[in-house]
């Protein structure tokens, strides 16, 4: 890297999902665009976005019971999962047009067919699942779903699941044969390499941003430390995208946007218990999520997933919450500290009086000895033994804390984008289900930031020949949608199989 300031039309902050979406959505819209992505770390995809540190269901609203809360009236608000559904539906157009053009060169299958299911049991947890299936499946983006109570047909669903269970215990489940495991860091890494061969990318690893200034002419200053040769450099851009997700935030503050005061950050670990016995594994072809129990933080929804990770299957169960003040997996414990500023401090305080909950939840996570993850993994697999799993440590999450009406603050779950006034700057912020949404997150971080452009004739056709939906509703048109699903289903060629 020169030490000398140079100016590409876009800088792109992190080199996950969410930068390698944006980049091709923009050299396909802009093909004399200039993108240059900078990296802290010496490989492309290893935060988040890796296929261990991600729960890689490809959310898609079917089985994750946290996606539709029951309401005070004892209804079933499907409001989120309809979004994430239909926004999914988008991402996999994506990737079909990519793949379609070649952009996308894969050994193995980035994204695999295998059922979602939802499984719970005791009445007031079998009711709520009842009207949630109630409400979704009038929905043609959900009318595959199928509903038993049924101790046999669940059975033959999950058999790993039900084999030594009482028979006496009530239990009910959802079923969606068309659902995905989705490797995402595969996704990331395609993308960049596709990337790095288009004229005007440049990409560059080890380089960590230590500040980020506006200039008076609305450009951006990006001041950078070389990680290999600890020299520093800069470049300026008339726009920045951060999506260096848990880093973003102290990235944010760098930037001192308006916009990003109040925003704070509180970081969850995650573990898995990871079995990769292929006798066991092979029994066991579904991502079944449960409910969290009362009380519990969205993040603590339990789940037994089967994952095709390059190239091999395995079962991962979880999720076991930690503590770290890290934001990152190779982050610095000092990532919590140095994060908590004068504009929010008090947010974050307010938001932890609020939510008592979650430390509680935090603690006896942290606390729980080996037996104790194993025991909940029994209540999923009752015949699971403990020599065939072992303990595997996920990525970070950084859950949102911003100023709520009343000035105090409130942790907001998902994600959310950050932009400038003009455009200039775009931060994205939180967790779940982001990779899933990552192309039309993407869509939104552009049409915040160049609404004038987007309305052109030129970018809109551009945009549909990528996302031939775009502009239209798949929930409201159910018949897009099934088509829409059947050709992606067929170009991306979703099938389980060994490879």
């Amino acid at each position: 890297m020169k030490n000398t300031q140079e100016q590409p039309d876009f800088v792109l902050i992190g080199a996950g999902i969410m930068s390698a979406t944006l980049g091709v959505i923009l050299k396909k819209i802009m093909p004399e665009a200039t993108i240059f992505i900078y990296e802290r770390l010496d490989k492309v995809g290893a935060e988040s976005s890796d296929a261990w540190n991600n729960a890689g269901t490809g959310h898609s609203a079917f089985c994750e019971l946290n996606y539709t809360p029951e309401r005070e009236d004892g209804s079933v608000d499907i409001t989120k999962a309809l979004k994430i559904a239909s926004s999914f539906e988008v991402s996999k157009q994506f990737w079909a047009y990519l793949k379609e053009s070649n952009n996308f060169p894969f050994k193995r299958p980035f994204i695999n067919d295998i059922p979602h299911m939802s499984l719970v049991w005791g009445e007031e947890n079998i009711s709520f699942l009842k009207k949630r299936y109630d409400s979704m499946i009038g929905y043609p983006i959900f009318q595959d779903m199928k509903y038993s109570e049924d101790f046999e047909e669940i059975s033959s669903w999950a058999p790993l699941m039900m084999e030594n269970r009482d028979q006496t215990e009530i239990v009910a489940a959802t079923f969606m044969e068309i659902g995905t495991d989705v490797n995402f860091g595969a996704i990331t890494r395609g993308m960049i390499e596709y990337l790095k061969t288009l004229d005007g990318v440049e990409v560059y690893l080890g380089q960590e941003i230590q500040d980020l200034t506006k200039l008076k002419n609305g450009s951006w200053k990006i001041d950078i430390e070389d990680l290999e040769t600890n020299k520093d450099f800069s470049v300026t851009s008339p726009f920045v995208f951060i999506g260096a997700g848990g880093g973003a935030i102290p990235l944010l503050d760098k930037a001192d946007l308006e916009q990003g005061k109040g925003f704070g950050g509180f970081p969850v670990g995650g573990q898995w218990l990871k079995c990769t016995n292929p006798e066991i594994v092979k029994q066991h072809q579904a991502k079944v999520y449960g409910k969290a129990a009362t009380g519990n933080p969205p993040m603590s929804v339990p789940h037994l997933d089967t994952r095709y990770i390059d190239g091999k299957q395995a079962l991962l169960f979880g999720p076991y919450a930690g503590f770290s003040t890290k934001f990152l997996k190779n982050g610095s414990y000092w990532d919590l500290p140095l994060s908590i500023e004068m504009h929010n401090i008090w947010p974050m305080l307010s938001a932890g009086i609020k939510n008592v909950s979650l430390t509680k939840y935090l603690i006896d996570q942290v606390m729980q000895s080996p037996e104790e993850r194993f025991e909940f993994l029994q209540k999923y697999y009752p015949n699971a033994k403990m020599q065939d799993w072992e303990l595997a440590y996920a990525g970070q999450r950084v859950q949102i804390i911003k100023k709520d009406q009343e000035g105090g603050g409130k942790l907001q779950f998902g994600t959310e984008i950050v932009t400038d006034d003009d455009g200039s700057l775009a931060a994205l912020l939180g967790a779940s289900p982001g990779a899933s949404t990552s192309v039309s997150i993407m869509l939104d971080v552009i049409e915040k930031c160049f609404p004038e452009k987007i309305k052109s004739e030129d970018w809109q056709n551009k945009i549909k020949e990528m996302i031939p939906t775009y502009g239209q509703s798949l929930i409201g048109n159910g018949e897009l949608c099934l088509e829409t699903r059947e050709r992606t289903t067929r170009i991306l060629k979703l099938e389980n199989e060994e490879v």
